[in-house]
């Protein structure tokens, strides 16, 4: 049987730097076989877990209450940080699934999508830096499912630090900050706005180079 860890690409490891390198000596399962219920799917889960509840925090007593914005800052920042710890247990002890390449990438965008949605909703960010982000990663998942047949584009730093500059930056606003703070947390975002556009146009260029060059390959083997 193939080895599970050499056939499985997360998604998101195109864009964040998740690569799917073998187990370290020491933790290679001798089956061949991932379980489903391990330690980097239930810090999977429970990200997702706490969108609903980051959520209902963040709209809590009309949005602006302070005590409800610490406690919404704090469950998104919990949550940003399972999304860390999850994809270094799996490369780290050979435990990608097909579970999670499907569900980490889901609770990302849910995470991300639903902080920027809110504090747009809630007038403490522009919808069109919320528009830009969000189409960005929807559009990028599109893209992704229209070339994974043809390759995997190599993860860059890039992505992944759009995604914590992009993470600081919702956690600063999210915070009842004034004054020096809130500002910086705006330019911050600014910086993330460039971030998730620039590795956006990377993306799309690195995709469009793995297409033609896959026509091509075709089309060569065909001759």
């Amino acid at each position: 049987m193939p080895n599970v860890r050499s056939m499985s690409v997360r998604p998101e490891e195109i864009d964040r730097g998740w690569e799917a390198a073998p187990p370290r000596p020491g933790h290679e399962r001798a089956d061949g076989q991932v379980p489903l219920l391990n330690i980097a799917n239930v810090l999977t889960i429970a990200r997702i877990v706490l969108v609903p509840l980051f959520v209902l925090a963040l709209f809590a007593e009309g949005g602006h209450d302070t005590r409800w914005r610490v406690i919404a800052a704090a469950v998104f920042g919990l949550a940003a940080i399972t999304d860390r710890f999850d994809g270094q247990l799996a490369r780290k002890y050979g435990l990608v699934t097909d579970f999670g390449k499907l569900a980490d990438p889901i609770a990302d965008k849910a995470l991300i999508g639903s902080a920027l949605i809110g504090l747009s909703v809630l007038g403490d960010l522009p919808w069109w830096i919320t528009l830009v982000i969000v189409g960005r990663e929807l559009g990028i998942t599109l893209l992704r499912l229209v070339v994974v047949r043809r390759g995997v584009i190599p993860a860059g730093r890039g992505g992944k630090l759009k995604t914590l500059v992009q993470s600081f930056a919702i956690a600063l606003l999210l915070l009842p900050l004034s004054g020096a703070f809130e500002t910086a947390g705006m330019w911050l975002m600014y910086a993330a706005v460039a971030l998730t556009v620039l590795t956006g146009l990377d993306y799309v260029g690195q995709a469009a180079r793995l297409w033609f060059a896959g026509g091509r390959a075709r089309g060569e083997s065909r001759g």
